[in-house]
């Protein structure tokens, strides 16, 4: 039975902020919440946790148990803002959403911005997807399928279908009456569009413009021409880095026929950078598109493959010291000091890897500088080779008191990071000129060149001067 009361032992000023100063939910708010939704106590429910912000919301949904989110989204009933399901990781949100009637997931994405909905939306089956869009009034319905034909990752997906657009022949008067008088205009907009009667992009004002012109002043005299309108189908990390080339706040999203259709803001793409880059730390670790709430077994499953073919190359590697089993068995010392010279090629190239790999993805690096990123990444490796051989070869020659030991590493460090730093900038470069993500492929190359490098060039240069000093 639900009751209208709420736990009295917390003191109010608890409730200003839910964080903790770990920047985490504070144990003691879900302590509370998990209690009200044990009681079912709505009241408390609905005046603590539904009146969140999305983002707090969300956070509290990842930070409770599964079967308490369902709860929870079932108490607040109409007080739960569908926007918090923007918030949380896929996993959760999909589950949240399973667990809900199709009639009440319509109700809730006709209150979210266009761009939001297609967000919940897209990650559901097709025939639930079209079940909730039936449900949804017509001009709606129109435009999520238009966002939802569009590519995954695209600015078509992401744009906003609310805009404000006005034919060229109307004054300023007549648009800022327009504003004031129509019900249906988006939340916030920085900017108006100019359309023909096909509904062809033909400029933009900016609000502050509109502010500062006479109301008898016609629109096409202020009009802008609009430089950096982003076609529906360009991938979302280009949209992102026009923005940020251009300083945009917002730009109009275009169809093949120049027709507007969206547009995107700076909310969009400031989500678009964030996913970007948790994509590309995910994809450098071979990890692909994980979060921290799937499964057991989808995180097991989307690691498996490049750990496969990480396998093999260790594989290849072995192989490289079973060629100077001889040389081993007769010093020791060998076997100690080898993973040392492979250790420190690995981490030089990973260092050199990932500044490429940032480089090609920002566009930083092109055909233009390429040869100078080379030429300076082959030096830096030259440089650190020559400082850690010294170092590793006085600390070998001491340890094993053998001079020939200190020198023999001495040269494979040298050998191996100069390879490291040329292996960590051509293998992405290489990868990328090819099509394929250097993000995913770069870390397992690169790790077996430093490797194979490494052994060979230590036990190889062990074997010619032992074999014939």
């Amino acid at each position: 039975m639900e009751t209208e009361t709420h736990p009295e032992s917390a003191p109010e000023d608890d409730d200003v902020n839910i964080y903790g100063e770990d920047g985490a939910v504070r144990t003691s708010y879900l302590a509370r919440v998990g209690a009200a939704i044990a009681d079912r106590d709505v009241l408390f429910l609905r005046s603590h946790v539904g009146k969140l912000h999305q983002s707090e919301l969300g956070h509290v949904l990842e930070a409770l148990q599964p079967d308490q989110r369902r709860a929870l989204v079932e108490l607040l009933g109409d007080e739960f803002d569908f926007a918090a399901l923007t918030e949380v990781d896929e996993a959760v949100r999909l589950e949240i959403v399973d667990a809900m009637p199709n009639r009440q997931i319509a109700e809730g994405v006709q209150e979210l911005d266009s761009d939001d909905a297609v967000y919940i939306l897209e990650d559901l089956e097709q025939e639930d997807r079209d079940e909730i869009l039936a449900q949804l009034p017509f001009t709606e319905r129109v435009r999520l399928r238009r966002s939802l034909g569009y590519p995954e990752e695209t600015a078509g997906r992401r744009m906003q279908t609310e805009f404000v657009a006005v034919p060229p022949f109307w004054t300023v008067g007549q648009t800022i009456d327009y504003m004031r008088d129509n019900d249906d205009l988006p939340e916030s907009f920085s900017q108006i569009f100019v359309i023909d009667p096909m509904f062809r992009l033909l400029g933009a004002i900016d609000l502050d413009r509109i502010l500062r012109t006479r109301r008898d002043v016609k629109i096409d005299e202020i009009t802008h021409e609009t430089r950096h309108a982003i076609p529906a189908t360009m991938d979302q990390e280009e949209a992102a880095q026009i923005f940020e080339q251009y300083d945009l706040l917002s730009a109009a999203v275009v169809d093949e026929n120049d027709r507007l259709v969206g547009v995107l803001t700076i909310e969009n793409i400031v989500d678009v950078i964030q996913e970007e880059a948790e994509e590309d730390i995910l994809r450098l670790g071979g990890v692909g598109d994980e979060e921290l709430s799937d499964s057991v077994l989808s995180t097991s499953r989307s690691r498996t493959p490049w750990l496969v073919i990480n396998l093999f190359t260790a594989f290849l590697s072995a192989s490289v010291i079973g060629l100077f089993d001889g040389t081993i068995q007769q010093m020791v010392a060998l076997a100690v000091l080898m993973p040392i010279v492979a250790s420190m090629g690995g981490n030089a190239g990973t260092q050199t890897m990932t500044v490429t790999v940032r480089a090609l993805a920002t566009r930083d690096m092109d055909i233009y500088n390429a040869g100078r990123i080379i030429r300076r990444e082959a030096s830096v490796g030259l440089i650190n080779g020559v400082i850690f051989a010294i170092m590793i070869g006085v600390i070998a020659g001491l340890w094993f008191a053998n001079v020939h030991i200190g020198g023999i590493i001495a040269a494979a460090m040298i050998i191996n990071m100069l390879a490291a730093a040329l292996g960590g900038i051509l293998i992405p470069l290489l990868l990328h000129r090819f099509g394929a993500d250097p993000a995913i492929a770069s870390a397992v190359f690169v790790t077996t060149v430093t490797d194979v490098v490494g052994f060979s060039s230590f036990l190889g240069l062990a074997t010619w001067w032992f074999g014939f000093k």
